[in-house]
């Protein structure tokens, strides 16, 4: 993931603590029922397409931006599947650290031929949802909220 430059200038002052930033994730099917991934260039794995919104820039926008900037597709995001908090914390190689609140997008592919759009990927592709390749736990569940009907899934707060 490129950092963007408002988040430079805020690190130019803050360091290296941690950040809680905004996380958008799009869950892409295609017209078989295929998921749209890619593998990162930052750590080698599989994974859903997302990113962080620009200063002013809705959530949806972002979902469809980040999904052409990374893979060339064109999407529509249909409806939000997730809003969740990540649990840990995410320290970069430099020392950077951040935890991302994340909103989920199913996202439908119309236009586009999927490949590698950016340097933030070595490989893009449309995958059955049967036959996904290794993903992180928290991908597996994004894509099974993005295929379940109903409303958005979050986190319930618990009595106090």
């Amino acid at each position: 993931m490129v950092t963007p430059d408002f988040i430079r200038d805020i690190r130019a002052t803050a360091g290296n603590q941690l950040l809680l930033l905004p996380g958008v994730s799009a869950i892409v099917f295609d017209g078989e029922g295929r998921v749209l991934l890619g593998r990162r260039a930052d750590n080698g794995r599989w994974s859903v397409i997302g990113g962080i919104p620009e200063p002013g820039e809705e959530p949806a926008a972002t979902a469809v931006r980040e999904v052409y900037e990374e893979t060339a597709v064109r999407c529509v995001a249909e409806r939000v599947v997730l809003v969740q908090a990540l649990p840990e914390p995410v320290t970069y190689p430099n020392g950077d650290r951040c935890q991302f609140m994340d909103i989920t997008f199913r996202c439908r592919a119309v236009g586009g031929v999927a490949c590698v759009n950016d340097d933030e990927s070595l490989e893009v592709g449309w995958f059955a949802v049967d036959a996904l390749p290794e993903l992180k736990e928290f991908a597996h569940f994004r894509i099974k909220q993005a295929l379940a009907e109903g409303p958005a899934w979050f986190q319930p707060m618990h009595d106090q």
